[in-house]
Formats: structure tokens, C-alpha cells, sequence
């Protein structure tokens, strides 16, 4: 049973594949059909927010290429071509349905920093308030990681808090979530709904072969255990069916249903910001986090990476598995110096101790599932 009664706030993420035809050129028609299905959401009094691909594409349309370059220069080059004309047919589009459009490009560093995602979140609120729908991409001609790994699943699911919405929809180019890939086991089942994302639910994933899009199975799912985890419902639907968005509220694609909603900062702790270095941990001192108490330096074994006071970082256990995250009291260097003693020796080796716990319990996201 798919309970929308407390919907409100749709973020709806088209995927390259849902946005282009078979040579990876934009397809005008299926902008058309999206747009006019989020008229429709508006019309039934929802607010809508879009999450679009389709940049490089659109740039691969203009040069008339029919494969995507694999060198970063030319990838960031047809992004910034293509995100021009990519806005110039939503603009056009929009306007046929009497509807208003805004960009907003984005980088990772936007959800990093807690004060930089207030504003961003302040300017979502202002363009709805507008009755404008935010188109979001992100920032693809700058964004190196992006473009070499990420995808905008994930984007989409890192607007979900910052937008407040209740519902996310993924249009893809596929029914929903199946127990294998469809297209190479015959007797994989179609799941239309997921309770919990749990490590099954994990195991099903399947990268995709799509030659125009990046994201797969596995960011879709990772999306959904994202926006579950602050409350939020996810659907995926498949952009070849009819009014797959609107159906989504309805029976269409795989609905995962929101869980218990973690508080804003532990949200933010555990999936918008990114780890500045990891923090390996004895036995003992797994088992004492996982009942949520601080990090001492006396289970401290070893440190990864350069970080500062007040930065995220992972904690690990000696086989590399995530236990925690959480914002440090001390620098990597001062961490080294420090590890396997007792709180009442740091002062000694620092010449001073300004905090007792090398990270706060109050300041940890502790792990209890896969993301």
C-alpha cells in the first residue's frame, strides 16, 4: 500500500536514457511528456522540483556525436554546450504549458558545508514559493568527480532534504527494482515494493549498460536507502510507459517506502558530507561504538588521510568495514600522536587537551546498515 496522503514536495529525477532517443541525442517529444506530466502533479496541487541529465547528451546532439569522448576535457566541454541547450528546450517547453523554470548548477562542495546547503536550501524555497520549478543538474563542465563516477541519482537524492520533499521518482529506463537483471536472467522477479532496503534488497542491484547514462541499479537503490533514511518515499519508474510519473502515486515502478526519519544533523553526518580521512579502530572498540559512546584515543589504531578539528571522517575497523562517522575534536596529526593512549595522557603528549573524546558520541552517525 502506497501511503501519499502526507506528499506534498515531488523531486523527480530524469535520466539521460529518459531524456534521449537511441543515438544519445536529445529527444524533444520526451521533454514534452515529461513537462507535461509535472503540469499535471501542479495541477493536483503538488510542488515539483526536477532533477535533469542529459547535459552531455544534449552536447553529443549539438556536435553531432553518437559516442560519448572518454577523455575528461572533451566530457566537460559538451556538458557546458549541452547544459545551453539542454535549458533552452525546457524554457521553450515550460512556456507551452504556462509554467516558469530556473536553473540551479551544483557541486558536491554545496552539500558539504551545512551553512552553504542552508542557502541552497533557502533558494529552493524562494523559487517554489516563486511557483517556479528548480531545475537541477549538476555542475558537469567543473565537476570532475561527476563526470568520471557519479550520477545524478544520488544528486537527486541529496535535494531531497534540502528541498524538503516526501516523495522522490526516478524515471529510468526500466519497470523497477527486479531480483536480477532483467535482460540477462529470465526468471528474475519484479519487486513493486521494497519496506526496508536491507542487504538483499542490496544484492539485487545490477549495473546497467546504458551507453548515454552513469547511474546503474546500485545508485538507484542507494538513493532510495538515502531519502528513506530522512523520511522520504522513492519510486522508479520506467519513462517508456504512459504516465509513469503520475501512476507512481498509484501502482506504476517500485515504491520504497520511507523509514524512521534520522534528525537533520545525523542526516547530513551520514550522507551529505564527504569523508575527509578514515580513523581504523580496534575490536573493543568497535563493540563500544556500536552502543554509541565516544571515540577515545585508546581504541584508536591508525589514521588515513589529512584532516582538521571539526571535519567528517570514517571510522574503520582493521577489515576496512564502515562502523561510524562523525566530525573530529582533533587533526589527523594530532590523532597519530595520541592513538592507543589514555585520556589522561593527551595533554601530556599534546601540551594541552582540548576535548577528552576524539569524536563526541553526539557528533556520530553510527553504520547499522549498508549505504
Amino acid at each position: 500500500m502506497r501511503n501519499i496522503k502526507d506528499i506534498k514536495r515531488i523531486v523527480v529525477k530524469a535520466g539521460s536514457t529518459s531524456l534521449c532517443d537511441d543515438n544519445g541525442q536529445i529527444n524533444k517529444e520526451k521533454i514534452l511528456q515529461l513537462v507535461l506530466q509535472i503540469s499535471k502533479l501542479k495541477r493536483q496541487g503538488y510542488t515539483v522540483v526536477l532533477v535533469s541529465s542529459g547535459a552531455i547528451a544534449a552536447g553529443m546532439g549539438e556536435l553531432g556525436l553518437d559516442k560519448k569522448p572518454k577523455t575528461l576535457p572533451e566530457k566537460q566541454a559538451l556538458a557546458a554546450i549541452g547544459q545551453a541547450h539542454l535549458m533552452q528546450i525546457y524554457e521553450e517547453v515550460f512556456q507551452i504549458f504556462n509554467m516558469r523554470c530556473a536553473q540551479v548548477l551544483l557541486n558536491h562542495d554545496d552539500f558539504d558545508d551545512r551553512q552553504r546547503l542552508k542557502n541552497l536550501s533557502y533558494t529552493l524555497h524562494a523559487l517554489l514559493d516563486y511557483d517556479v520549478v528548480p531545475i537541477i543538474n549538476e555542475n558537469d563542465a567543473l565537476a570532475v568527480e561527476e563526470i568520471k563516477f557519479g550520477d545524478n541519482d544520488t544528486l537527486s537524492a541529496l535535494i531531497v532534504p534540502a528541498a524538503d520533499a516526501q516523495l522522490l521518482i526516478l524515471v529510468s529506463d526500466i519497470d523497477g527494482l527486479y531480483t536480477a537483471n532483467p535482460h540477462t536472467h529470465q526468471n528474475a522477479l519484479f519487486l513493486d515494493y521494497v519496506e526496508f532496503v536491507d542487504e538483499k534488497i542490496i544484492s539485487y542491484a545490477d549495473e546497467g549498460t546504458s551507453h548515454i547514462g552513469t547511474g546503474g541499479m546500485a545508485t538507484k537503490i542507494k538513493a532510495a536507502k538515502m531519502v528513506n533514511d530522512y523520511g522520504c518515499h522513492m519510486c522508479i519508474v520506467n519513462s517508456h510507459k504512459e504516465d509513469s510519473i503520475l501512476n507512481a502515486l498509484d501502482h506504476e515502478g517500485t515504491w520504497f517506502n520511507a523509514s524512521q526519519r534520522l534528525n537533520a544533523k545525523m542526516h547530513w553526518l551520514a550522507y551529505r558530507t564527504k569523508a575527509k580521512g578514515s580513523i581504523i579502530v580496534d575490536e573493543g572498540c568497535k563493540e563500544a561504538l556500536l552502543k554509541h559512546t565516544s571515540l577515545l584515543p585508546k581504541g584508536i589504531i591508525d589514521v588515513s588521510g589529512r584532516f582538521f578539528n571539526g571535519q567528517a571522517v570514517n571510522i574503520i575497523d582493521s577489515d576496512n568495514h564502515l562502523i561510524a562517522k562523525g566530525l573530529v575534536n582533533y587533526s589527523s596529526d594530532e590523532i597519530k600522536l595520541i592513538k592507543g593512549l589514555k585520556t589522561s595522557e593527551i595533554e601530556n603528549v599534546l601540551n594541552y587537551k582540548d576535548y577528552d573524546e576524539v569524536i563526541h558520541a553526539n557528533n556520530m552517525y553510527i553504520n547499522r546498515g549498508n549505504k
